[in-house]
This record gives C-alpha cells, sequence and structure tokens, in this order.
C-alpha cells in the first residue's frame, strides 16, 4: 500500500505543472483564438510550479496517512488545484467559461471549467496507478474492518 500510494502522490505531484500550463493554454487559445503570450505562458509555468508544491504536498499528506485517518480522496484534493490555472485566466482577462447545471452545482468554485473528472485528466500515466491505489485502500479497510 505504501508504495502504491508514494508512485499515485509523485506521479500527481509531477502532473501537476504540465496539467496547470495546458490548461490554461487550452482555455485562452478557445478564448482569443490565437497563440498564448509569452507573460501568460510565463504565469502558467509560476502557477503550475505552485500547484505541484503546494496541492502535491496536500496529498502526499494525505496518502501517507494511515488509511484510516484519510478524511478525503487524493483526487478531491486534486480539484482544488483549478484556482491555479484559474487564477492565470482571470489576471489574463479570460471570462468565466458557459458551464451545466451539474458542473456549477458540483464545482461551484470551477468557473472555468477545469475539475478532473479521474487522474487520467490530470495525466493519462495517472490512471492505472489511481486504479491501483484505489484498490489497495478498500483491500486494506476491509482487511481490516470485516468481521
Amino acid at each position: 500500500m505504501d508504495e502504491i500510494a508514494r508512485n499515485l502522490a509523485d506521479g500527481i505531484e509531477a502532473a501537476l505543472p504540465g496539467w496547470v500550463e495546458r490548461s490554461v493554454a487550452r482555455i485562452f487559445a478557445a478564448w482569443s483564438g490565437g497563440p498564448l503570450p509569452d507573460e501568460v505562458a510565463g504565469a502558467a509555468a509560476d502557477a503550475g510550479k505552485r500547484a505541484g508544491d503546494e496541492v502535491g504536498g496536500r496529498v502526499r499528506a494525505l496518502l501517507m496517512a494511515d488509511v484510516d485517518e484519510q478524511r478525503s480522496t487524493p483526487l478531491a484534493i486534486v480539484r482544488s488545484a483549478v484556482r491555479y490555472p484559474a487564477e492565470v485566466l482571470r489576471a489574463a482577462g479570460v471570462p468565466p467559461v458557459v458551464r451545466d447545471e451539474f458542473a456549477v452545482r458540483s464545482f461551484p468554485d470551477d468557473e472555468y471549467d477545469l475539475s478532473p473528472a479521474t487522474f487520467a485528466d490530470l495525466d493519462p500515466a495517472l490512471a492505472d496507478v489511481g486504479l491501483a491505489w484505489g484498490a489497495a485502500k478498500a483491500f486494506e479497510h476491509k482487511r481490516r474492518h470485516s468481521a
């Protein structure tokens, strides 16, 4: 369990900076129809680094905690990273996107509709390790709490 958790934490921490940069580039291009200006790309890179450090650190702390002490999920913490690309987009003058009712209700603070549905949305390489972690956690929980 510890090795799988470490692998997931490492993968998330490594993937966050690129995800922030790709998110900014995608939304900016959809809005402007043009290339990402250097200053926006630089701000996205800085925001991505902060996301990797801050959100990655929170994910790592959760995953290194005992299974019975984990009061959240790594994906829920990853979803909080939407604020990093949002700050860059907002500063660049990009207006919020139109979202469906489910997205508005489920993720009220995600004005650019960036919340990853799965670990694979952050990085496709995280799909298998995320699945392995979930299975390992469920197995450990059942082992501890089954009669």
